[in-house]
């Protein structure tokens, strides 16, 4: 089970790296030295996604119209 979670950026030497929480480590049993995958969301492209997420909020479901469907059957 994948899960999401906030990271600080911090620079090791000439690069940058990121912490894992220990509750992560800890219930995704990530030893070290181990490969893990991972996925970038920064927080202004969240934002967006949100707010797009919100306008949809009002909007009533979808209803198909089959009236104009002939029935083969």
């Amino acid at each position: 089970m994948s899960q999401m979670f906030k990271a600080k950026i911090r620079r090791v030497g000439t690069s940058l790296g990121l912490l894992i929480p220990k509750d992560v480590v800890v219930e995704e049993d990530i030893q070290e030295g181990e490969q893990v995958d991972v996925g970038l969301l920064k927080a202004k492209r969240l934002e967006s996604i949100n707010k797009l997420f919100g306008i949809a909020k009002g909007a009533r479901s979808f209803k198909r119209d089959k009236s104009n469907r002939v029935d083969r059957y």
